[in-house]
């Protein structure tokens, strides 16, 4: 299976990608980032001529050091100039990009997965991603073409330190108010510990349990998958000794996040969107909102009631992030934890969450649960896998079966009734079906279910 996924390139270290194939890689990245500038006014730094400027970032990993030292050695054998922004979280990445106006950026990181995978995520100028529709699939030909030379001089490696620029970035955003919060912050042993430090440290009325904060690249705690109810259960414990009001999780490359109420209960992430969004249309109406197709629809509703307009977009961050910059949308939302800000170039930002999120609950007397409660209108399945043979044959029963419902196919194919609906799309990289959900009552979704596990079962 190669290591160019949809969004990024990602594989075990060493079996499946190593230090030649970073090379190879970072070579291919500097070929496609100088070929985009023969096409695109690139509003960049100075810069000799036909120079591009590449700012490289990685997370804890035990093998990212290698793995970004021959990266690096790519990219400059690739003719491009290159910037080491050390041990970063991925949001800080692409704020790198597009903050100081670099023509690409790379970041090594495997996000959420085990400690034995890597990989690398590629923007191009402004933090705009790459996926295989966009330039992965180019880069991956492009590696392919690589020589190793026997001898080569290359030139020097520029050095960064964007810490201070980061921390005032984010304080912009902090508008804490007078109620004290006590929180518990699973830090799964990643790169956020020590830039969070910096900028909540003695902040007033802010009290923080940290878990897991030491930066280790094994995740000897838990895997830096917060999605994964195995991975929160000290959060949980630490939530119900300390009594904290809220539960914060962050994954290992810091760009997703996931949030907990005081009785130690998921608030679902699309309820989260919603949260965020009525604080950033608190001043700003009628900005456009963008959320994943998999939400609630109480998402859709909401964001209309709170006076905002509500974009409906496929799964995936390739797609919220182009249709953000398509709509100029001021927030999008993901399921899977990734919320992303018109202000940090439509990138996704776990910080900011946390930050707009802390900004609600302090300005208000009612605890984390009072507060979502009354989002919690529809019952949801949650993301449901099905392993089967053929998957488009599975869909299309699934479409003749539900015929008589309204049918689009944004992402897999969506059948809407009038008191519930759900989203049937094809897995990338697996032979699954992922399935979603959502009903008016418990009952409509329990028979709901049976009905389209009927089908993909069968």
């Amino acid at each position: 299976m190669s290591i160019f996924k949809a969004y990024d390139i990602r594989g075990k270290y060493p079996k499946e990608l190593d230090e030649a194939q970073a090379r190879a890689i970072g070579w291919a990245t500097a070929q496609f980032i100088k070929r985009l500038k023969k096409h695109v006014s690139l509003p960049s730094i100075k810069r000799g001529k036909g120079v591009c400027k590449i700012v490289v970032g990685r997370d804890v990993r035990i093998s990212s050091p290698a793995l970004s030292r021959s990266l690096i050695q790519g990219l400059l054998a690739g003719g491009a100039e290159v910037t080491d922004i050390g041990v970063v979280t991925t949001p800080m990445s692409y704020f790198a990009g597009g903050f100081y106006r670099f023509d690409g950026s790379v970041m090594v990181t495997a996000s959420h997965n085990p400690p034995e995978y890597n990989g690398f995520k590629i923007c191009r100028e402004q933090a705009m991603a790459l996926s295989e529709t966009t330039g992965l699939k180019d880069i991956e030909k492009l590696a392919g073409q690589y020589a190793s030379p026997k001898t080569q001089t290359l030139p020097p490696l520029n050095s960064l330190s964007i810490v201070p620029d980061y921390i005032k970035f984010i304080r912009r955003f902090i508008n804490t108010g007078r109620r004290p919060l006590r929180i518990a912050v699973d830090f799964t042993n990643g790169s956020v510990g020590p830039i969070f430090k910096e900028i909540f440290n003695r902040r007033p009325n802010l009290e923080i349990i940290p878990l897991c904060f030491e930066p280790d690249g094994r995740f000897p705690n838990h895997d830096p998958n917060p999605m994964e109810d195995e991975n929160i259960r000290d959060l949980k414990l630490a939530i119900r000794k300390t009594k904290a009001g809220l539960g914060v999780a962050f994954d290992g490359d810091g760009d997703r996040v996931i949030f907990l109420d005081e009785h130690a209960q998921r608030i679902p992430n699309d309820l989260v969107t919603i949260l965020i969004a009525g604080e950033i249309l608190k001043n700003h109406k009628k900005e456009n909102i963008v959320y994943d197709l998999r939400s609630s629809r109480m998402v859709q509703e909401q964001i209309a009631r709170l006076g905002g307009r509500p974009v409906r977009e496929r799964v995936g961050h390739a797609f919220i992030k182009a249709t953000m910059r398509q709509h100029n949308a001021a927030f999008g939302g993901e399921l899977s934890g990734h919320y992303y800000y018109r202000d940090n170039y439509f990138a996704d930002s776990a910080l900011l969450t946390f930050v707009h999120l802390i900004n609600l609950i302090s300005g208000n007397s009612k605890p984390v649960s009072k507060i979502i409660k009354p989002l919690r209108k529809y019952f949801h399945s949650g993301e449901l896998n099905f392993t089967v043979a053929d998957k488009s044959e599975k869909m299309a029963e699934a479409v003749q079966r539900f015929s008589d419902g309204k049918i689009d196919y944004l992402d897999g194919v969506t059948v809407e009734y009038d008191d519930w609906w759900f989203n049937l799309r094809p897995s990338n990289t697996e032979p699954l079906l992922r399935l979603n959900i959502e009903a008016d009552t418990a009952r409509k979704l329990t028979s709901a279910r049976r009905a389209i596990e009927k089908i993909l079962k069968r």
